[in-house]
């Protein structure tokens, strides 16, 4: 009789490894938007504002030399794309003076902007704007949830399974316990009542 195999992890462990690991949805060759559209595939209007903000923080910091825009979690570069189509019309050389990079884990899609600098982590020492409009939906977090005790304990996934099964773990401990504590308190809570950590 075969004995079933299970590989239970965290789920910050398995929201990385579907999401970013081998084949994970945002390293898919359609990207994103072969799946959803955001503000960003939904209007040129939006690369506008943030066109016209990103010239309000070059006036604010007095027309540095180089001013970065930094887009976190960019996509296939559609926002920076858009951004530099009317460059050339900025005010006071902005358009020399922008360094675009895009922060994205999956591979620079083939013919972007030269302009794009492609990138695994944000930049160190620029100056400019930092714009994260998409990156906070996809940072892959632990889950807890209260037990039938109110205890709160960390939901596991069986990646051996790869359908998303899941169980109750050990209780919330350390670090991780004193945070829910202060933010998002679960202890007594009503059974199955979820947090991120």
């Amino acid at each position: 009789m075969a004995t079933e195999k299970h590989e239970w992890s965290g789920w910050r462990t398995a929201a990385e490894q579907a999401l970013y690991g081998t084949g994970g949805f945002f390293r898919r060759p359609e990207g994103p938007a072969g799946h959803f559209r955001t503000s960003v595939h939904a209007s040129p209007l939006f690369a506008r504002a943030v066109a016209e903000l990103l010239r309000r923080v070059d006036e604010a910091l007095g027309h540095p030399a180089e001013l970065a825009l930094v887009d976190l979690g960019a996509g296939r570069g559609e926002l920076l794309t858009q951004v530099l189509a009317p460059a050339p019309g900025l005010p006071h050389g902005l358009d020399r003076r922008l360094r675009p990079y895009a922060v994205e884990r999956a591979e620079r899609p083939a013919g972007l902007d030269q302009r794009i600098a492609w990138l695994d982590a944000p930049p160190e020492g620029c100056t400019g704007l930092l714009f994260a409009n998409e990156w906070l939906d996809n940072v892959p977090v632990d889950i807890a949830e209260a037990d039938a005790d109110g205890v709160p304990r960390r939901v596991e996934v069986d990646l051996a399974a790869g359908d998303g099964t899941e169980r109750l773990g050990d209780p919330v401990d350390g670090e991780d316990a004193a945070w829910l504590a202060r933010w998002w308190p679960l202890a007594g809570a009503e059974p199955g009542l979820r947090a991120e950590i």
